[in-house]
């Protein structure tokens, strides 16, 4: 295993042994191995850092649907642009206001007068609710364990009457699952996001490791925590172990974050959802539990999807590939309208909005950031 013990993350040298081992790693393979991660953060890394630009020709880093984001569903958006439309003050963040519903997005119901107001917090929700008491405030929730802990603690501690949330919560080792079961996928091993693991603990992922026969690596979000736990994923899978190793160790134990983990379950339940442009995830998502209903939107109002209507449906949604790209089965590159109509001042998937999102990473840093070959 690499050696963590000194908290030094920008080292030439050593990043420069972490990338010499791993093309000896993926040369004595003497094939193709394609792995993923899931997890905005980590392409975010790749990118920013030129990682792919190091790898191995015959070595694959895929991202998967780690942008909660992006598989929010269609009907999600479609009920939170809703309920603005029905007076209610839409609290949410800043990478959900442009997120596309069926016809609108959160920004084009503001445009049409709706109370859509963007916070930092889910905290800054409540306290909009409790200075607004004539208002029903609602807190359109999005993010995986990292955030729906936050949400969580919030509801137990209390808030006011007039609040609620509307959940679009995901939860991660669904995403994994998910891309273990596609038949046309080759992918060999999983990198998991090191700040949901903080949450959950790495021994979440044995299971999965040993019913898929597939190793997973827990990474953090330095450049040289990519290439370490690159470097540990590809060892498995030559050595054929279906393992689960933390190459996280500074913020990730096995067990998780107890505290957090009783609050998060304690306001919610897994349950089966739609994902974007994927599929119905089983226990992908993650809603308010029944004792919650009071401040559980889907059961507060009647939400009347209706009145999204009064503008055109956009043709070129037909042509966006997302789904497939999260599934690790194409590129953003590979999308017949990546980086033209489609773009990050006129995002037409979901992919291309939110900052996690692969296609928006790879138009900001360069269309395709692999500079393998070139001169």
């Amino acid at each position: 295993m690499a050696d963590f013990d000194e908290l030094k993350f920008r080292d030439p040298a050593r990043a420069r042994a972490l990338t010499e081992a791993l093309h000896r790693e993926v040369e004595a393979a003497g094939r193709t191995i394609s792995v993923m991660h899931v997890c905005g953060s980590h392409e975010q890394a790749i990118a920013r850092f030129g990682l792919r630009a190091a790898f191995p020709r015959d070595l694959d880093v895929i991202m998967g649907p780690g942008c909660p984001v992006c598989v929010t569903d269609t009907p999600e958006v479609d009920e939170a642009v809703a309920l603005a439309a029905q007076g209610a003050r839409v609290c949410t963040y800043g990478d959900m206001l442009r997120l596309p519903g069926t016809v609108k997005s959160l920004a084009d119901a503001q445009v049409d007068g709706g109370n859509v107001e963007v916070v930092y917090s889910v905290s800054r929700a409540v306290e909009i609710a409790r200075a607004r008491p004539a208002e029903q405030v609602v807190f359109f929730a999005s993010g995986f364990e990292t955030t729906a802990v936050a949400t969580a603690a919030v509801v137990l501690s209390g808030v006011p009457e007039n609040f609620s949330v509307l959940s679009s919560h995901k939860y991660v080792p669904a995403a994994m699952d998910l891309v273990a079961e596609i038949e046309e996928t080759s992918i060999e091993g999983f990198i998991a996001a090191g700040h949901a693991a903080t949450i959950t603990g790495w021994g979440i992922f044995e299971p999965f490791a040993a019913r898929t026969r597939s190793p997973v690596v827990v990474a953090g979000f330095e450049p040289l925590d990519v290439l370490a736990a690159v470097l540990e994923l590809v060892r498995l899978i030559r050595a054929g172990r279906p393992e689960v190793m933390n190459c996280y160790p500074r913020c990730v134990s096995k067990e998780g974050n107890g505290p957090a983990l009783e609050k998060l379950w304690k306001v919610f339940e897994l349950a089966a959802g739609n994902w974007r442009g994927i599929a119905r995830v089983p226990r992908g998502n993650l809603e308010l539990r029944p004792e919650w209903d009071h401040l559980n939107a889907r059961r507060r109002f009647r939400i009347d999807t209706s009145t999204v209507g009064g503008a055109e449906r956009n043709v070129l949604a037909e042509h966006c590939i997302c789904g497939t790209i999260m599934s690790g089965l194409a590129r953003p590159s590979d999308c017949p309208i990546f980086g033209k109509e489609c773009r990050p001042d006129s995002p037409v998937g979901a992919c291309m909005v939110s900052s996690e999102g692969s296609c928006k990473i790879w138009h900001v840093y360069g269309g395709q950031p692999d500079l393998r070959g070139v001169a």
